[in-house]
């Protein structure tokens, strides 16, 4: 997992520690002798998509070197109820310290990676692909995007850095489609930035200002009906990439992509998954 070498990832994890951990677990030094060693397994509860083994691994070692981690699934390994995820052998004391910050990240990241599973081959047979957005945890984006493509599906951009998006608000604000579009190019050119450049439309009229004015790269289609996005893709006709959101579900996402869309855009890939439900337990 080349995220663990990411500068981010590993603050990350030091705050997670500190949040957790701070002075010391009293809960397990308080009832547990310090030199004894045991063995746990962490056992899936719930059928899904695993995520966040080699961070589990990471997690542990950071707490205790000493500790010896044996994974028994690998990350986008599918699971069922009662599989026995990974083992981990050491400091009783160590084990209980990282088991709910292991926890708390594959079971949330899993979470992830299942649901754009789910979704991924609910469109397995269509041109369109699927993309989360920016709507993540704080702190977490990178973990989730990794999650995501874990799943089956795609990134958007990563933040407000590498992509130009304007929005609605980003229209309003510079009086219309054409002063956005223009403002951009200008800001670009004198950045001396190459930036792909989308825009978001939310009717047919849009639609057509933005092909008359050109200079962009995508065009959003934001809570248009499937009937109505079909439209416009062919109005669009493959001059720029097309992108639709805005009120897509498991229940309609294919007649959606029936359109001949390129993107759909999928907030709840991040931002409604449900986490997995994973337990650690005490190798008797």
């Amino acid at each position: 997992m080349e995220l663990l070498q990411h500068k981010d990832i590993k603050e990350l994890i030091e705050i997670a520690i500190r949040e957790d951990v701070g002075s010391g677990d009293h809960s397990s030094m308080a009832c547990i002798q310090s030199d004894k060693i045991g063995k746990a397994y962490c056992i899936a509860k719930q059928d899904g998509k695993l995520a966040g083994i080699e961070l589990a691994a990471y997690i542990f070692k950071r707490i205790d070197p000493k500790l010896q981690f044996i994974p028994l699934k690998q990350d986008g390994d599918h699971i069922e109820i009662g599989d026995r995820v990974f083992e981990v052998l050491g400091s009783d004391i160590s084990i209980l310290t990282a088991e709910r910050l292991v926890l708390n990240f594959m079971q949330r990241l899993s979470g992830i990676a299942t649901q754009s599973y789910v979704i991924s081959k609910l469109l397995e047979n269509y041109h369109t692909t699927v993309l989360d957005t920016r709507k993540t945890t704080p702190g977490m984006r990178l973990l989730e995007k990794w999650a995501v493509q874990l799943g089956g599906c795609k990134n958007h951009r990563l933040g407000l850095y590498d992509m130009i998006m304007l929005k609605d608000n980003h229209i309003d604000f510079a009086g219309g489609i054409a002063q956005a579009i223009e403002k951009t190019q200008q800001y670009l050119q004198f950045k001396g930035l190459n930036l792909p450049i989308e825009i978001e439309t939310r009717n047919l009229d849009e639609v057509k200002q933005v092909l008359a004015y050109g200079k962009i790269n995508r065009i959003m289609l934001d809570n248009f009906s499937p009937e109505l996005l079909t439209e416009a893709v062919l109005l669009i006709n493959k001059k720029y990439e097309t992108e639709a959101s805005g009120g897509i579900t498991l229940d309609n996402i294919q007649a959606y992509a029936a359109s001949g869309v390129d993107f759909i855009s999928v907030g709840a890939l991040t931002h409604s998954a449900k986490s997995i439900d994973l337990s650690m337990r005490v190798e008797k």
